[in-house]
């Protein structure tokens, strides 16, 4: 099979190879993949236990191909979409994929495309959980979202306002009319050092939450959050409590599965939009690497592998 891959641990380098299609065994899942979601981490979530030439690649939509005697409810023809982050055999940059079954795996919609299915196992599973570690936030609460026109941010101001809160969040201007299609009542501008003030003159005494998405940006969050407010580092920006509001990263430990494949029929219903800026040939995934990188992409960038993606 045709797989982007690292040659050897320790290097920078991924390059297009011919590999084996790997063998599976019998907890796990072989899938022929059809779409694959790009992600800033694709190219540096290894495992510690990877054999080289090893495919990168974290998450992705397709079909199962082949199950393991152990797997269920999993079956051959299935579509399903998943995160396969720190697989042994590989990940989704590839013709194939084996997942073991325990991985998140959730079934993709009959009207929903494997391209935008495969937009949502990682952005998906991120927000849901950081919106978790706010815990009962009620109707009315205010809401920042820092890095909101990304593939995170964009699911966030939408479940956030699907929750009844009120959603501010900071983008480039030429993002500012997007981020309030979606339904932000402010967006404001993160290069312009008065920001924080804007947001305190939209809500006064400071936000309920902020989620800061995007790194370096965490300590700036806190100070638009009211005393006693809730801090949710997605980043990992290590940032100290202070004025009794109570920081803390995503909780990795929670399971959103549930919550995952209710998104998923959301989006296939219109209620939520996911926004691809980008669908790549697979030819050209490092193109589209490079382009999310940079942190500068609106929504998901996304690689195709054939027909009927």
């Amino acid at each position: 099979m045709r797989a982007f891959v690292k040659q050897a641990a320790g290097i920078d380098t991924v390059e297009l190879a011919d590999v084996p299609v790997p063998p599976i065994d019998e907890d796990e899942i072989l899938v022929r993949m059809y779409a694959v979601g790009v992600g800033i981490h694709d190219s540096y979530f290894l495992p510690g236990d990877a054999s080289y030439p090893y495919p990168i690649g974290i998450e992705g939509a397709g079909v199962v191909e082949e199950v393991g005697i152990d797997v269920s409810p999993h079956r051959t023809g299935d579509r399903i979409a998943f995160v396969s982050s720190m697989q042994p055999k590989g990940g989704t940059w590839a013709e194939y994929a084996v997942v073991k079954a325990s991985a998140l795996i959730v079934p993709i919609p009959d009207g929903l495309s494997f391209t935008v299915a495969a937009a949502l196992p990682v952005a998906g599973n991120t927000i849901l959980r950081a919106l978790s570690a706010l815990g009962e936030v009620p109707s009315g609460a205010s809401v920042f979202i820092a890095g909101a026109s990304g593939a995170i941010g964009t699911l966030g101001i939408q479940l956030a306002r699907a929750r009844g809160w009120r959603v501010s969040g900071s983008a480039s201007p030429g993002n500012h009319d997007y981020l309030r299609s979606l339904g932000a009542e402010l967006a404001v501008d993160y290069h312009d050092p008065d920001w924080p003030a804007q947001v305190r003159a939209w809500m006064p005494g400071g936000v309920d939450a902020a989620i800061a998405v995007q790194p370096d940006t965490s300590a700036g969050s806190l100070a638009v959050v009211r005393d006693g407010g809730e801090l949710v580092s997605i980043s990992g920006d290590q940032v100290a409590s202070e004025r009794g509001v109570h920081a803390r990263g995503v909780p990795y430990d929670v399971d959103v599965r549930d919550d995952l494949v209710r998104l998923m029929q959301q989006v296939d219903g219109g209620e939520v939009h996911v926004e691809i800026e980008r669908t790549h040939r697979f030819d050209d995934a490092l193109d589209a690497l490079a382009k999310v990188q940079t942190r500068h992409a609106r929504g998901k960038h996304v690689l195709s592998l054939g027909k009927g993606a």
